[in-house]
């Protein structure tokens, strides 16, 4: 596959993410005055019973291989915020393929605390990249952080597309939370 085609493959990942995300935060609101929309929540936390660990291990595991593509293979040189993301992505793959595997829920405020970290640097690298005055001088001229190696229908950046893998990574974190108070733990591990 060439850059432009991997480019527009985790564009439109980023983007799935968002619906997701965002899908999952509207009917979560409107569960609370709508009888349908409750509904729908239960057949999502049903649907999801069990995988989110697995869901969320693949999310870190595509977020970090199209990193090290971007890197290692486009040869694009990772800014210092896109370093410091990298450090709360890459321990994900493991966190959550171990806790995937085991089916261990305890892994819940690690891995909140990994995503949210990464989240925020993603967030601030994201408005970085759209006022650059705000460096304070911290990223290496030869990388900086205000530079938009893909720059994807005018707002898709990487750390855009990073923001959205935590973003997801974090719902599926919240939607664990939710199935493990609806079910016994050992519901949860058969």
């Amino acid at each position: 596959m060439s850059f432009d085609q991997m480019r527009l493959f985790f564009s439109l990942l980023a983007l799935a993410a968002n619906v997701a995300v965002i899908g999952y935060l509207i009917i979560s609101v409107a569960a609370r005055s709508s009888a349908g929309a409750a509904d729908l929540r239960e057949r999502i936390h049903d649907s999801l019973a069990g995988r989110e660990l697995l869901f969320g291990f693949v999310v870190a595991l595509v977020a970090t291989l199209g990193s090290l593509y971007l890197s290692e293979i486009v040869h694009l040189i990772p800014c210092r915020l896109c370093w410091f993301q990298r450090i709360f992505m890459y321990p994900l793959v493991i966190v959550l393929g171990i806790a995937a595997r085991r089916r261990d829920a305890e892994v819940i405020p690690t891995a909140a605390t990994l995503t949210g970290m990464g989240g925020l640097i993603s967030i601030y690298h994201y408005i970085i990249q759209h006022f650059p005055s705000l460096d304070s001088g911290a990223c290496d001229p030869t990388a900086p952080c205000s530079a938009a190696y893909i720059w994807q229908w005018n707002f898709l950046s990487i750390p855009y597309m990073a923001g959205s893998s935590f973003a997801l990574i974090l719902t599926l974190l919240f939607a664990l939370r939710t199935n493990l108070g609806r079910m016994s733990e050992s519901e949860y591990v058969e």
